[in-house]
Formats: C-alpha cells, sequence, structure tokens
C-alpha cells in the first residue's frame, strides 16, 4: 500500500514545515500551491515535496487537482496548518504493511486556539475520512466548505491530526470576515431578512457555548461562541445588503 499527502497552500511558510516533518512516512508529498509570495514553495521542495503552481479557483478544485496529480492509490489529505500525530503515524505504518479492507479511513483532528487544545465548541473530534482511496473520492463544494464524498466501506482510527488554525485572535476575525464573503458569494440570491440578522448570530452564540458544551473550554469557547455569532451575522449581512458591490442599493429597488 502506497500513499500519497496531498497539500493545498498559500503563503504558508510559517506552517508548512511542520506539516512536511510528520509526514516523513508517505511515499509521495504532493503541494498545489496557489502563486505564494512567501518561501512555501522552497520549503515543500526542501522536504522532497512535488509542487504544483495552481491559479486558485476554489478549495474543492485545488483538493480535486491534487488528487489528479498524485501518483499513488491511497491519499492522505492534510492542510498546511495540521500535523499528523505520532500515534496517527504508527497507526499508518502498520496499515501501510497490509491491503485494507475498507476505502477510506476515519480520523479525528484536534485543534488548538490560542494555545490550548479545544475539546468541545463542536470542534472536536470532528471526524472525517483523511485517508482514502483515490480512485473512490472527490471533493464537492464551491467556494467554501468543501467536502470529501468518499465511496464506500470506512473504518476509524484512533490516531488524531494536530490542527494549528489560528496563529491570533486578530487572524481568526480576519478569516472569518474571508469565509462570510464566500458564503455569500455562493449563497448569492438566497432569500435573507431581517429576521436572520436579529436571530442568527444570538441563536449561534448559544449553541456553541450551551448546546456544544463550548463552556467548559473556559474562556477561549465563550470566544469561539462570539465568533460563531460574529460569522453568522457577517454571512447573512452581506447577503441582505449585496456584499461589496458599490451598485446596489436595497431602498432603491
Amino acid at each position: 500500500m502506497k500513499i500519497s499527502a496531498t497539500i493545498i497552500s498559500f503563503n504558508e511558510e510559517k506552517r508548512i514545515e511542520d506539516t512536511l516533518r510528520s509526514l516523513d512516512f508517505v511515499d509521495e508529498i504532493v503541494v498545489v500551491d496557489a502563486y505564494s509570495s512567501d518561501a512555501t514553495v522552497e520549503i515543500a521542495r526542501k522536504y522532497g515535496a512535488k509542487v504544483y503552481l495552481k491559479e486558485w479557483k476554489g478549495y474543492a478544485s485545488q483538493r480535486n487537482f491534487a488528487l489528479r496529480v498524485a501518483t499513488c492509490d491511497w491519499i492522505l489529505n492534510v492542510d498546511a496548518d495540521e500535523v499528523v500525530s505520532p500515534q496517527l503515524r504508527e497507526e499508518i505504518l502498520k496499515i501501510k504493511e497490509t491491503e485494507p479492507d475498507c476505502d477510506a479511513f476515519l480520523i479525528k483532528r484536534k485543534t488548538f486556539y490560542l494555545g490550548k487544545p479545544i475539546l468541545h465548541c463542536g470542534w472536536y473530534p470532528e471526524e472525517a475520512p483523511r485517508l482514502f482511496r483515490k480512485e473512490k473520492a472527490r471533493w464537492e463544494g464551491e467556494y467554501v466548505h468543501e467536502r470529501l464524498i468518499v465511496e464506500g466501506k470506512k473504518k476509524k482510527l484512533n490516531g488524531e491530526v494536530l490542527h494549528y488554525s489560528y496563529k491570533s485572535f486578530s487572524e481568526h476575525v480576519e478569516r472569518t470576515v474571508r469565509y462570510a464573503k464566500l458564503w455569500a458569494k455562493r449563497e448569492r440570491g438566497r432569500k435573507v431578512t431581517l429576521l436572520h440578522l436579529l436571530l442568527g448570530p444570538p441563536l449561534s452564540f448559544l449553541k456553541v457555548l450551551l448546546l456544544q458544551k463550548g463552556f467548559l473550554d473556559g474562556w477561549r469557547g465563550v470566544i469561539i461562541s462570539a465568533m460563531a455569532a460574529f460569522y453568522t451575522f457577517l454571512k447573512y449581512s452581506f447577503v441582505y445588503t449585496g456584499g461589496e458591490d458599490e451598485r446596489y442599493n436595497r431602498d432603491q429597488r
């Protein structure tokens, strides 16, 4: 069993080295880079990765391209801000010695936020197919919130992918705004009312804080809950107001 690790990147010089270092057990590393202006490509090549430059067309498009150019029958999908844990590495090494009787392995992801792992807030265990047969998989989704579709039988692994997502609170805010814009672009034409703006944010806050037990993550859980409300407010507001189109004026329709 041979494995290609696939990574999509853009200006990830501060994080991708740890990712690449944790992938020393795979047979091939494929990095699809959206023309980074920093040292991302140089770092990837230093670790023997096959680097492909591709203009950004959305998350699913970049990931599907990585699937196409990967040469191994099995794919391990990781992001440039993720690290394969030692436990997961050992599990996969044992799998490599066999021919699996399934088409995908579900792997948990543990996200670290402002120095601590988050074990609630809907962020954990965030189980998803990460190791899978290339011929059985495809990515779907326009602009943002892509998802992997894998046909066939799935099994679970115990090891985790460690996710170091936000370097700072400021980055969390910036990325939330970007994702909200992408969501609004995808949902252009959707009917959004004032009720969405009034009720959506507080409901999102309460969902994360109470239903998903964000309060158990302390002050970080409170911040994450508030950011979920902020994201909800932004995405509905971008659709309601027409986003960044200055020609749009609701009052003159």
